[in-house]
């Protein structure tokens, strides 16, 4: 068949390259670059999503876990492990018992694609270690591994694979509407036809719908993710409570520096993707709760945002899930949601459903 994806995310180049295994003539088509929206402003995480197991998503944990280990293996040099510390004070919302728990199920559900398991640490050690760390309070100390990836090349890297594979892409080239005929219109005004379309625009997939007059009985929203760069080294993860929050926030080592995010604010499809004055004060003051090692404002030497395409399903975005929905309109098939993580078991999925 010859097959049309729409969209140059990491979930339209793992779609192409499962349709490409299949035997089939494949085309991508992107708007802009490849890889330079939402799947090049993550968290740059590999990870199965410890949070998600307080809302019993354990399908979706346990494939992520397994799909961290898949893409840890591809790349050494654009991925790696990293440990994190997770800290309990007698102010947090989640008690010892249930980190506790959590970290056993997280390592249950790895299995075999475990990277290492998690332990309980001795404060006094850690405090030799990160000695401006803010310990008031602090009752217990666990770490747990997760994976850290540099996301946009990871993507690229799959996109030359693609290419050497003889996959079509063509960037700068916006689609304007698609017909459920397998028509695809870029706003040059040319037309191509295919025998199945793949509509993987990740936050605009619902956008591209509506502009195309096709129905869908899946909605989108849109959530910003904010994320500052911080002049400082760090060498070990973190998860963390917001102060006064139930959400966590994560300080990550990132090129010598310290990656801090992420946050969760609504926005429309129109508005610019990027940080507001208010986010980055509100990470800052997140991280300085934390770290008392005089950190300001100046230090803050870049900052970034992606727009996750949540699936509606609840009012609160710190428990939307990331699952997954895949749409069927005529020969188009729309992928609503998903996560970077599991961008190759979507793909997968898709394929085997459809192609």
């Amino acid at each position: 068949m010859k097959i049309g994806i729409v969209g140059g995310g990491i979930n339209g180049l793992c779609v192409a390259s499962e349709a490409l295994k299949k035997g089939h003539e494949v085309t991508l088509f992107e708007r802009g670059s490849l890889m330079s929206e939402t799947s090049a402003n993550s968290s740059k995480l590999l990870h199965g999503g410890l949070r998600y197991l307080e809302h019993a998503e354990f399908r979706l944990v346990r494939e992520s876990l397994k799909e961290r280990k898949y893409w840890l293996n591809k790349s050494s040099e654009l991925t790696r492990p990293l440990r994190f510390y997770l800290p309990i004070y007698k102010t947090s919302r989640r008690p010892a018992w249930m980190v506790r728990v959590g970290l056993y199920l997280y390592d249950i559900l790895a299995g075999k694609h475990t990277i290492q398991k998690h332990c309980k640490e001795g404060i006094d050690q850690f405090s030799k270690q990160y000695p401006q760390f803010n310990k008031s309070n602090l009752s217990a100390l666990y770490s747990y591994s997760d994976g850290q990836m540099d996301d946009k090349n990871l993507g690229l890297m799959l996109a030359d694979e693609l290419r050497a594979e003889g996959c079509r892409i063509f960037e700068n080239s916006p689609v304007s509407r698609l017909d459920i005929d397998g028509t695809i219109h870029l706003e040059s005004g040319e037309l191509h036809q295919f025998d199945k379309v793949i509509n993987v625009t990740g936050p605009w997939a619902e956008a591209l719908l509506q502009h195309s007059d096709i129905k869908t009985e899946t909605h989108l929203d849109l959530i910003r993710g904010s994320h500052i760069i911080i002049n400082r080294p760090l060498d070990s993860g973190f998860i963390l409570e917001v102060p006064g929050e139930e959400r966590v926030f994560f300080v990550l080592p990132h090129h010598g520096k310290t990656l801090v995010g992420t946050t969760e604010v609504h926005q429309s499809i129109d508005e610019p993707i990027k940080p507001s004055s208010e986010e980055i004060s509100y990470l800052l003051a997140a991280y300085q709760y934390y770290f008392k090692n005089g950190v300001t404002r100046v230090d803050i030497v870049g900052n970034y945002a992606g727009l996750r395409p949540l699936l509606i399903s609840h009012k609160n975005p710190n428990k939307a899930s990331r699952e997954y929905v895949l749409e069927k309109n005529g020969e188009i098939i729309t992928v609503f949601g998903g996560k970077w993580t599991t961008s190759r078991a979507l793909g997968e999925k898709l394929a085997s459903k459809y192609l």
